[in-house]
């Protein structure tokens, strides 16, 4: 039944901005619309927190913070998020639109496919993850329905963020936030999870891909979920005859129970999924799987296994033990083989968005779950979901021990900084609580950072290029200082003469160090006014500059072309690899001669020169007078500035 005319948002303006015209999907998080951007003119699909989560200050600040960092990430094969921002009680993502389906559509319509097709999937998917890890970003719900696939053929992967945003508000209640088909063991067994967990989730799609069937069955989510941590993720060939070993190696790489043993991020994954392609022959990687149907097939259950149901994002819930004073606890879980409970209907994804295509009934699977606990033939054993264990920090650097306590759902609440001669400057000394305490899954740490030993010792970088050279110092604990450079023949350009105070001296930490560096052997600027700009050029080249011809030019008593002015001058001492920019003539100015006929000869004279000519005499009796009676040229006329001209005396 159509429910979008219900929607309160629907036909509204969102912010004075977002004109919501339709409902696309409906998640256990989120709303999803088909919205117009008024201002540019573009159409853009914007998510909307369900109001009872945005009600949560918390949550709409981690939301936020993780919206702003996801928009960074700016990768070809992320659906692009926009914009974001709240209205009263809706807060929202303005994200990409994308025209096309999800990879659960495809699997659902065609089964399996061919391995090519498997990898021409997986490989932009793991490219977008990769991007994400090496950002510090953990997807934490990799799933067909979240691999969206354009018209264009473009592979694109949504949701980033959002669950590691929820998560870290989630486990606040003891749940745990996944997608049962697609957990990894140590989501399952701690509630925590790093980017090995969306390499182990990858594996698991790409045996969905080969198969067309999910490597874990089972009639209730326990079951399941017993599977992901007591079984490994079988071959895809034992479905697929013949499917090349290289593919039962990448899975088996990638779906590991052990995660040290994985691929230790997508971008590893990626390298393997790469060298499996390359070693894998042509006729096999066209290989049709047997489940496989062709585009328009009618769905037959004698010819293919039954459709493959739409997973969401559930809500795990982990009982709360009786807490002992001062004792923390940390999750683990143990699920039976086998429990009765009925099988959830499936619900159609949108094509699209197949992220936020979650089926309601997150109280139907905590009931079902609950019931679980009370079956005589099996027994849950969990102690309290609020609480998870400090990670190892003790040796890491501080970034590495943010991202492992990030990654632990916990938050670093300061850094104190001690001195230590054992562990390096930078890297954590100690935390509080300590390694494998156990703490709230909403807890917070104090970091002990290193600032290295009391005293330190002034290294000698004397030779080192300048990065090196800072880089040792900061190193050491000190902080690079002032740069400054003068001329040196022995010490190479760019590299430190020496340093102030000298190498060897004892300084405390984070002490300012001033670096001198060599600007080489110094180069005297030869004079190349008047000469041609291409052999000014080499002249200048040949003596270890750089030259730049400036665009404008300007007139000068040189012929056009010419140098008509340098930015240094002869003599000026500049360092190898220095520019100098050389201004061209356009060639003298013309200029209206004076008439001076009749003009004493020093009146003449001035009159001449003030006008920018130069004046030569011909008087070869003086004292029969000191009248100009001709000039070269004729008063009135024009002639190049600075020319001669030449002045006659009455009498000759």
């Amino acid at each position: 039944m159509d429910t979008t005319l219900k929607d309160p948002l629907v036909g509204q303006l969102l912010d004075g901005r977002y004109r919501v015209e339709g409902r696309i999907a409906v998640g256990g998080m989120a709303t999803v619309y088909r919205a117009v951007d008024t201002r540019l003119d573009r159409v853009l699909a914007l998510k909307v927190m369900h109001p009872e989560l945005a009600a949560d200050a918390t949550f709409v600040e981690r939301f936020i913070r993780e919206a702003k960092s996801v928009a960074r990430l700016a990768h070809p094969n992320v659906v692009g998020v926009f914009d974001q921002g709240a209205e009263g009680a809706y807060v929202y993502l303005a994200m990409e639109y994308v025209e096309g389906c999800t990879l659960r559509d495809v699997l659902r319509e065609r089964g399996a496919l061919p391995p090519r097709a498997a990898l021409d999937i997986l490989e932009p998917v793991l490219a977008a993850l990769g991007a994400a890890h090496r950002a510090g970003f953990v997807h934490r719900d990799m799933k067909p329905e979240n691999v969206l696939i354009g018209d264009d053929g473009r592979v694109k992967v949504a949701d980033f963020g959002l669950v590691r945003a929820v998560d870290s508000v989630t486990n606040t209640s003891g749940t745990v936030l996944g997608t049962v088909s697609y957990l990894a063991p140590e989501q399952i067994e701690y509630g925590t999870a790093d980017t090995r967990a969306d390499v182990y989730a990858c594996g698991v799609v790409l045996y969905e891909m080969l198969t067309g069937g999910k490597p874990h069955g089972g009639d209730t989510p326990a079951q399941v979920l017993y599977r992901h941590l007591n079984e490994d993720v079988p071959a895809p060939s034992a479905a697929f005859p013949g499917l090349a070993v290289e593919l039962d190696e990448l899975v088996a790489s990638a779906t590991a129970r052990n995660p040290e043993v994985r691929p230790h991020d997508a971008v590893a994954l990626l390298a393997q999924a790469r060298a499996a392609r390359a070693a894998i022959g042509e006729a096999q990687l066209d290989a049709v799987p047997p489940h496989a149907l062709p585009a328009g097939h009618p769905q037959d259950a004698d010819v293919r296994p039954a459709p493959q149901e739409d997973e969401r994002t559930d809500v795990l819930p982990r009982a709360v033990p009786r807490e002992e004073p001062g004792v923390r606890h940390t999750a683990r879980l143990t699920v039976p083989p086998a429990a009765a409970a009925p099988p959830r209907p499936p619900r159609r994804v949108l094509p699209g968005f197949g992220a936020l295509a979650h089926r309601r009934g997150v109280l139907a699977l905590v009931i079902a779950v609950v019931a679980v606990l009370g079956i005589g033939t099996g027994v849950w054993y969990i102690n309290s979901g609020q609480f998870t264990r400090v990670p190892a920090l003790i040796g890491k650097t501080e970034t590495d021990a943010r991202g492992r306590l990030d990654a632990a759902g916990l938050e670093v609440r300061t850094v104190r900084q001690e001195f230590s001669e054992s562990v390096p400057r930078g890297s954590v000394i100690n935390s509080d609580p300590g390694t494998n305490e156990r703490i709230r899954g909403n807890g917070s740490v104090t970091l002990i950072v290193s600032r290295g030993p009391r005293i330190v010792t002034v290294p000698d970088v004397s030779g080192s290029p300048l990065a090196d050279a800072r880089r040792e110092l900061r190193k050491a604990g000190l902080a690079p200082g002032v740069v400054t450079r003068e001329f040196d023949e022995t010490v190479q350009q760019g590299s430190v003469i020496r340093t102030d105070p000298e190498s060897g001296s004892s300084r405390s930490p984070d002490s300012a160090v001033a670096l001198v560096v060599s600007r080489g052997a110094p180069v005297e600027v030869p004079d190349v006014t008047g000469e041609p700009a291409e052999a000014a050029t080499e002249e200048l080249e040949g003596a270890g500059l750089k030259v730049v011809i400036a665009e404008a030019r300007v007139h000068s008593a040189g012929e056009a072309g010419t140098v008509a002015r340098q930015s240094a001058a002869e003599g000026t001492r500049l360092a190898g690899g220095d520019t100098i920019t050389l201004t061209l003539s356009k060639g003298p100015r013309l200029v209206a001669v004076p008439d001076v006929v009749g003009d004493s000869v020093d009146d003449a004279t001035a009159a001449l020169e003030d006008a920018g000519f130069t004046v030569k005499v011909e008087k070869k009796f003086p004292f029969l007078g000191d009248t100009v009676e001709g000039q070269s040229v004729t008063g009135g006329d024009q002639a190049p500035e600075g020319s001669e001209i030449v002045i006659k005396i009455k009498g000759l």
